[in-house]
């Protein structure tokens, strides 16, 4: 089959591979229909060491299941699937907890021996935990790419709102323009946010950010940007932050724009190990810290069927489509800010 490979930082390849095989009963083999780059695949595209190893990317995908192991029995072959960006068990007490990220039996995409989905098919594990039906629907429907969402960026974006405790009563300051920053915009205004400050520079992004939810753009960035949203807070900032950025230029402007007693929800991967937590910062204002990886298998039941009736168009977040040999144009095209997201097209 082919694949996708990164050796290194800005060297993406797409290459042969062996097809993958069932391993253990509770695996399943799917060939992939739509993938897509993410943009915290671009975070190792700038930093990676160079290798002459290459290393599978992707870990959003939709697919037909191909072939199963002999303790899957809730799926069957010919099935269309989403798979969440982690696999688990979804049986465990971390997964009953609705905390899939850290499944006993769980990992991720492209990691020891679980291939990338950047490609034509994967192995699964934890096949009968992770992956998700998605009936009525064939693998050439428009709504495709709404439902890849459901792999990472729409439930990561409802993770955002989620763990910031939004409501009807919470203004909200959205930091990040990228896919994810979009999508928190939109959970934001499912969970009844009336004020919602969008953060970003691109005017293409957030113009569809203001078609998600958006009231107020904020394009200026750093202390600017801070005193702006203070402004339209009434000097006060935002009950909530949703950071989607995941760089310490993005955290130093959440702690600027939250309101005491708020709550800063970081689900941009972050690219630090140290960051203003002390009184000045966090503690004298009262304000909560939270996020992290989203455990988007929690989220898909609750996601699902908005996307497969059309109330919600997640999938708009696409705006450039690639075959798989193209993969590495669109890890170009979203560095270069060409392109927001790129569908690879299978």
């Amino acid at each position: 089959m082919r694949a996708t490979f990164m050796y290194g930082a800005g060297d993406v390849r797409v290459e042969d591979a062996p097809d993958p095989v069932l391993r253990q009963p509770t695996d399943a083999i799917v060939r992939i229909v739509r993938s897509c780059v993410c943009g915290s695949d671009l975070h190792p595209y700038h930093s990676m060491p160079a290798s002459r190893q290459g290393t599978p990317m992707g870990h959003e995908f939709l697919g037909v299941v191909e072939d199963l192991g002999a303790e899957v029995s809730a799926l069957a072959r010919g099935d269309l699937v989403v798979a969440p960006f982690a696999y688990s068990d979804n049986t465990c007490e971390f997964c009953r907890e609705g905390l899939h990220t850290s499944c006993r039996n769980g990992g991720f995409w492209a990691g020891g021996e679980v291939g990338g989905g950047q490609a034509e098919a994967i192995r699964v594990p934890q096949a009968q935990g992770t992956l998700v039906k998605l009936p009525g629907v064939d693998e050439d429907s428009a709504l495709l790419p709404s439902l890849l969402t459901l792999a990472d960026v729409y439930g990561t974006g409802h993770h955002a709102a989620e763990q910031a405790r939004v409501n009807a009563r919470t203004t909200v300051a959205v930091i990040g323009d990228g896919a994810v920053g979009l999508l928190a915009v939109l959970a934001a205004r499912q969970a009844g946010a009336e004020r919602i400050i969008l953060m970003g520079r691109h005017a293409d992004r957030t113009d569809l950010g203001r078609e998600f939810g958006a009231t107020d753009v904020v394009a200026e960035r750093g202390e600017e940007g801070v005193e702006l949203v203070r402004e339209l807070t009434g000097g006060d900032g935002t009950h909530a932050v949703l950071e989607a950025v995941g760089h310490m230029s993005a955290y130093e402007m959440a702690v600027g724009v939250v309101r005491p007693g708020g709550v800063i929800s970081r689900v941009g991967v972050p690219q630090y190990e140290k960051a203003p937590v002390g009184f000045a910062s966090l503690f004298g204002p009262n304000v909560t810290l939270t996020g992290g990886p989203a455990p988007v298998r929690a989220y898909i039941d609750e996601l699902l069927p908005a996307v497969l009736d059309g109330t919600v168009e997640p999938g708009r977040v696409f705006d450039l489509t690639i075959d798989l040999e193209h993969t590495p144009d669109g890890y170009r095209a979203m560095d270069r800010r060409e392109a927001l997201k790129a569908l690879i097209r299978l």
